[in-house]
């Protein structure tokens, strides 16, 4: 999987955001852009393609601030508002293709998705005033214009969500385990993005400790926390982390290969 990869964190936090709104706490107070965080989301370019995964409500911020002006898919990992509600915005993307713009989930997540919009899964009208988006459910590694992309089972409480895989990069949100089955699919991997919610234990996330041991057991050259709320200050956390993890923060860009 050593296709060249490179990606942009356009959000590492958690469904509330960072600040949250009414909040008064330090990191909700900070001035360090670093503890300002937008719902997760990741931008992925390889090969001449540019793929999104997850379309949360701050999906039109996220575009206009990182130069996000064109997509080729959207890889979805589970349907919770934090990461679908901004699918209207697609039609932007889906105007300037002038075409329907795919998207990848598993059997759970496209269910909803047709359940609650299935306004957008129609042919364009003439005004391209709505999404035009083709939902294709994936179960196994696949291609799509000459980049294999590979979603990831993992467990979200009760739910089934999907991690990515593409090239040595993972996308690991929204997490409560990870499935033996799973992890062969992530040897190798030299750079994972890692659900970490907050210090106490939560049913369907991981806590820093959590997502510590799972770091170590995982073993990618670096680890990069994400999805986190606002108890987590970004330097206090950055201090408990190991050497190889770090914490994320919105705007990070890393390439590979």
């Amino acid at each position: 999987m050593s296709q060249a990869v490179e990606v942009v964190l356009l959000g590492c936090g958690s469904s509330s955001g960072t600040p949250v709104i009414g909040c008064d706490c330090p990191t909700c107070r900070s001035d360090d852009p670093k503890n300002r965080r937008r719902r997760a989301s990741l931008a992925i370019r390889s090969q001449g393609q540019t793929f999104l995964i997850d379309t949360g409500p701050d999906l039109r911020a996220q575009a206009l601030e990182h130069g996000v002006d064109w997509l080729d898919a959207v890889l979805y990992t589970h349907p919770h508002a934090d990461h679908l509600n901004g699918i209207d915005d697609l039609r932007a993307f889906c105007y300037r293709r002038k075409g329907a713009l795919t998207l990848y989930g598993n059997a759970f997540t496209l269910k909803n998705i047709h359940s609650r919009f299935g306004y957008a899964l129609h042919a364009p009208s003439s005004h391209w005033d709505k999404p035009v988006l083709s939902p294709v459910e994936v179960d196994r590694p696949f291609e799509h214009g000459g980049v294999l992309l590979t979603p990831l089972p993992l467990q979200h409480g009760a739910w089934p969500c999907l991690g990515w895989r593409v090239g040595d990069m993972a996308w690991l949100t929204d997490l409560s385990t990870i499935p033996d089955t799973t992890l062969p699919l992530l040897s190798g991997v030299k750079l994972v993005f890692l659900d970490c919610l907050r210090h106490a234990p939560y049913h369907s996330h991981l806590s820093v400790e959590e997502s510590l041991a799972w770091a170590r057991r995982i073993g990618a050259e670096r680890t990069v926390l994400i999805h986190m709320t606002h108890e987590l200050e970004y330097h206090a956390l950055q201090a408990l982390c190991p050497p190889g993890v770090e914490v994320g923060y919105d705007g990070m860009r890393f390439q590979l290969g």
